[in-house]
């Protein structure tokens, strides 16, 4: 089992204006930014962002993925709350 580029499948997958990726092994944290979160209910987001992964989740090279999304509106106020290693 080979873990992902999640990066790579998101970034082909969605219209993102930026992507954060951390992780290691199969849990993974991942911050995506787009204008297209704007009037999507919290749910929406997650399914939206989930549906390039469903191969990974399902094969089991993906087992713990936590997700936050943003508007790039958004995303300004708290990048620096949300950045890895932030304090």
């Amino acid at each position: 089992m080979q873990i992902p580029d999640i990066e790579s499948v998101l970034k082909e997958s969605l219209s993102l204006t930026e992507l954060v990726v951390t992780g290691d092994g199969s849990h993974f944290q991942i911050i995506a930014v787009s204008d297209m979160f704007a009037d999507m209910s919290r749910v929406k987001k997650q399914q939206t962002v989930y549906a390039p992964l469903k191969p990974f989740i399902a094969d089991g090279s993906l087992h713990a993925v936590s997700i936050k999304t943003f508007t790039p509106e958004q995303w300004v106020k708290e990048k620096k709350f949300n950045m890895p290693g932030a304090l």
